[in-house]
């Protein structure tokens, strides 16, 4: 009996330290409506040659509308060439199961914005903004995703989603395969 007790409060205290925490980056309510968006989140990322690629997630739930915003950050010595969300930009995610969600596009075309920084590099930032479809939730929160495609305007661009990603640039340890997992529940 006293190893029964002992293993039930074992696994209470390792499910309750291993969930984790919503942190939002804004979280308003007034009398227009509500908005919640959840801290950025690196998804990909890949350093090669003076050239960076960035993908970072965010939730947003605007009074009862969730979305996933997704921002791309590039940046290099060298032109960098614009990739385009039309009405027909789509994010796809296959997961473990086999199964593939599929995201849509806001009706909103943006080619992101070119910035020069101090130290003459190009830095491109497009952010868009993904509709969740109907009934995607439970399979999201349940499976890890294993491969993601964007379909922009004009191309599109795979990336296969890590268990494990130890970031060169906040030295943080990421785990985007889980991130729906994780941090769906934030704006449920």
């Amino acid at each position: 009996m006293k190893s029964i007790i002992l293993t039930f409060f074992f696994l209470l205290t390792s499910i309750t330290y291993s969930q984790i925490d919503c942190e939002y980056n804004t979280n308003i309510t007034d009398s227009i409506g509500t908005y919640k968006a959840t801290k950025d989140y690196i998804v990909s990322e890949k350093i090669f040659g003076g050239h960076s690629d960035f993908v970072f997630f965010s939730l947003v739930k605007t009074d009862d509308l969730p979305s996933l915003n997704v921002q791309f950050i590039t940046k290099s010595m060298d032109f960098i060439k614009a990739n385009c969300f039309d009405k027909n930009s789509k994010i796809y995610f296959q997961l473990n199961n086999g199964k593939i969600i599929t995201m849509l596009h806001i009706n909103s075309e943006s080619c992101g914005t070119m910035v020069k920084d101090d130290k003459g590099f190009n830095n491109r930032i497009l952010t868009g903004y993904f509709l969740f479809i109907k009934d995607s939730f439970q399979d999201l929160k349940s499976f890890p995703i294993s491969f993601m495609r964007i379909k922009y305007a004009t191309e599109t661009v795979d990336y296969v989603l890590k268990s494990d990603l130890q970031s060169e640039m906040d030295f943080k340890t990421y785990n985007p395969d889980t991130y729906f997992i994780n941090y769906l529940k934030c704006i449920e």
